[in-house]
């Protein structure tokens, strides 16, 4: 199929940009960075933007670099970026684990960080990544400047932000975490490259042998990522030892409310969600070894146990 007709923009700035969108961003006015989504939504027609703002050609928006404590990623900066270690330390290990089960290369290569975030996906690895670690999203508009919104306040729901009509998304800040922060992540999928069913970021930090500032967010399972407080909390001054990661795993799907439909169902997706919190957990600790199979019966089913 082929997209209904649009008109089609390539600003060259940020400031051209904003402007564009204050003239058309209420009037379905869309920004295309990656395309990776849009375009075939577009192809279907299941998107009919009047207005197309391509800012590939705003170069300003292709960075990643430290400023203040934080990893600032612009919104033109490509999902392969991350591929390698972007930073030192335990931040820059996390997003190169991540970074493997975004999509295909092929899509690795064109697609944009920003842009999935703006997408918001309930799938996303990066939304999940976002939540998990507190970032920043900072939003511009030519009415109201900047912007900088709490990544806990930015999703909505299922494609749906705090992003405003008229407001670019220009950048990302992730915080840097202390160098012994142990850092996590596992999702599931039926196939490589597949959407995920339910995905899991956790992180932990140990002193005298026990955790201390855990953060566990979920993403795939609900209309949108989010951490799981409940389990966090669970974490804290316990060993980093099996019977810890099945209670905490029990104490996050007990507050989950998971997406049900004809290919997967509510409970299916709490047992893989289940599963995959404690597969992160083992990976921040240092046992896992990033496979994507079938999770276990005893990974999906275990009540939580106390473990020596």
């Amino acid at each position: 199929m082929k997209p209904a007709p649009f008109t089609y923009h390539a600003p060259k700035t940020v400031d051209e940009t904003l402007s564009l969108l204050a003239r058309v961003g209420e009037e379905d006015g869309r920004v295309l960075a990656g395309g990776q989504s849009l375009v075939p939504a577009m192809a279907f027609r299941l998107a009919r933007p009047k207005h197309l703002i391509d800012i590939n050609g705003v170069s300003e928006l292709d960075y990643v670099e430290v400023q203040e404590g934080k990893l600032c990623i612009g919104a033109r900066t490509r999902h392969i970026a991350f591929e390698k270690p972007a930073v030192d330390g335990p931040l820059g290990r996390l997003l190169a684990a991540v970074v493997r089960h975004v999509a295909h290369r092929p899509i690795r290569a064109r697609g944009t960080f920003c842009g999935s975030i703006a997408n918001a996906d309930p799938a996303s690895e990066w939304c999940t990544l976002a939540v998990a670690l507190d970032a920043e999203i900072v939003a511009e508009s030519k009415r109201a400047g900047l912007r900088v919104v709490a990544a806990r306040d930015f999703f909505k729901g299922i494609m749906t932000t705090a992003l405003k009509d008229n407001e670019l998304l220009t950048e990302v800040r992730l915080p840097l975490l202390p160098a012994d922060t142990r850092v996590g992540f596992a999702e599931f999928s039926r196939r490589t490259g597949d959407y995920a069913i339910a995905m899991a970021v956790a992180a932990f930090r140990l002193r005298n042998g026990v955790m201390t500032e855990t953060r566990i967010a979920i993403g795939g399972a609900e209309a949108a990522p989010r951490r799981m407080t409940e389990a966090e909390r669970s974490l804290i001054g316990r060993p980093p030892n099996s019977g810890s990661f099945q209670a905490a795993a029990h104490a996050a799907v007990k507050t989950l409310n998971p997406l049900d439909d004809a290919a997967t169902s509510a409970d299916y997706r709490r047992a893989i969600a289940r599963a995959m919190v404690v597969r992160a957990l083992e990976h921040a600790r240092g046992a896992g070894d990033g496979d994507d199979t079938e999770p276990t019966a005893e990974e999906t089913m275990q009540e939580p146990r106390e473990e020596e």
